[in-house]
């Protein structure tokens, strides 16, 4: 199990970019978050198997439809063993 924090740069609020990245990670059954800061980014919190953050990782440096993804920073955190997955 690991557990990843992505904050995601370019439009990305507005364009249903939270729902895209909670349907992705309740499919794959991962758990986390995805919340919509001040500044404008996104913030998203990964936990699950590898291949599978991985997975979602690379939908969310694409996007929805309508979002335009500039950059993403990731960082590999130590899993706290969260439940579920829902948006902020």
């Amino acid at each position: 199990m690991i557990r990843r924090r992505l904050l995601v740069h370019g439009r990305v609020q507005g364009v249903g970019f939270r729902w895209f990245v909670r349907r992705a990670a309740q499919s794959r059954s991962l758990a986390g978050w995805a919340a919509n800061r001040p500044d404008g980014t996104v913030e998203v919190v990964l936990e699950g198997e590898p291949e599978t953050v991985d997975s979602v990782d690379r939908l969310v440096r694409e996007g929805p439809r309508g979002a335009q993804v500039e950059r993403v920073e990731a960082a590999d955190e130590e899993p706290e063993g969260l439940t579920g997955f829902g948006t902020r």
